[in-house]
């Protein structure tokens, strides 16, 4: 598949969620990024925003089974993952799958549950697959999460560590939208569900496809160089106790990579370095705890990372 296949057909899956996800056009195409970079998607937002309507619209667009796994305290990693149940007519243990058996699985409220229960899903994430009674399944294909986290009412909450964070591709947040565009959901939804009107825009092979041609979208080595610097520049920052770690290097590369593409560029360029670095840095570093007090956020601290570090000049990126 061509980098400008890659455009084409991304676009079209950007224009179908954009159906129902009203005035959050960088977002959808964050969130496509990581689609299209085989990467899982941590959206911490305020109720009723639209996460579900992201995530619902997005496996419509790609013609994959959604499932949506709602995290309570009492949810037990069985619930997600199945469980095998005792056939009496067949004397037999038979395997029941879990909601993890999707290919579009929104983990509603992730911070709900337990530790125990958040792993076991963040093991499905990174091994794509899943061990019950010592026999290992593999998870259909594709395979994509977008685990939600309210930004309120935390208390009896259980928030990710920063390790479990680190294995999220991307961090994003919807906000509240702009005034024309709630007008304009407004009347859209006065008749009908804006979900009714999303289509499907590739097949699930296709997204396959799609993952494949972005990996193969050249970095040069002064783009790799510069990532690595920007990354080692949350080490070093004042602002931060704990910068980006190697992982957050090598999705920085893989989102911009996925920028390019959707572009219809044949190689990564500072630019796309630039546009990835906040939503795919931003949740794995931990702030000093008087960062809220200067009225800086995490995400304006990347920003000023970012600032400090040269950027290559063109004539290197041949």
């Amino acid at each position: 598949m061509q980098v400008t296949d890659v455009a084409v057909k991304a676009g079209r899956i950007v224009e179908e969620v954009e159906k129902a996800i009203v005035g959050k056009h960088e977002t959808v195409r964050t969130a496509v990024v990581a689609l299209v970079s085989n990467g899982h998607l941590l959206i911490e937002d305020i109720p009723g925003v639209g996460k579900t309507t992201l995530a619902k619209s997005l496996a419509l667009a790609i013609g994959g089974e959604f499932r949506r796994i709602q995290f309570t305290p009492d949810l037990l990693p069985s619930d997600i993952t199945g469980s095998s149940v005792w056939d009496q007519r067949e004397a037999r243990f038979d395997f029941r799958p879990g909601p993890i058996f999707g290919n579009v699985i929104l983990a509603d409220e992730i911070n709900r549950a337990t530790p125990k229960t958040q792993s076991a899903l963040l093991e499905s994430m990174e091994e794509r697959q899943v061990t019950v009674d010592g026999e290992t399944r593999p998870l259909p294909i594709p395979f994509f999460v977008i685990a939600t986290q309210n930004t309120i009412e935390m208390t009896g909450t259980y928030p990710l560590p920063e390790a479990q964070l680190d294995r999220f591709f991307a961090r994003i947040s919807l906000g509240y939208p702009d005034r024309d565009s709630e007008v304009r959901i407004l009347g859209e939804q006065r008749q009908a569900h804006p979900l009714e009107t999303v289509r499907q825009a590739i097949e699930p092979t296709e997204l396959l496809d799609l993952q494949q041609a972005v990996r193969g979208v050249f970095v040069p080595e002064s783009v790799r160089a510069y990532i690595v610097d920007i990354v080692q520049a949350t080490r070093e920052s004042s602002r931060f106790m704990m910068g980006a770690s190697p992982r957050g290097s090598l999705h920085l590369m893989r989102a911009a990579q996925a920028h390019a593409a959707l572009e219809g560029h044949e190689f990564v360029r500072p630019d796309d370095v630039k546009a990835m670095a906040v939503p795919v840095l931003a949740h794995r570093v931990i702030a000093q705890p008087d960062l809220g007090l200067r009225g800086s956020t995490v995400e304006d601290a990347i920003r000023e990372a970012l600032a400090t570090v040269p950027v290559p000049v063109s004539r290197s990126l041949a």
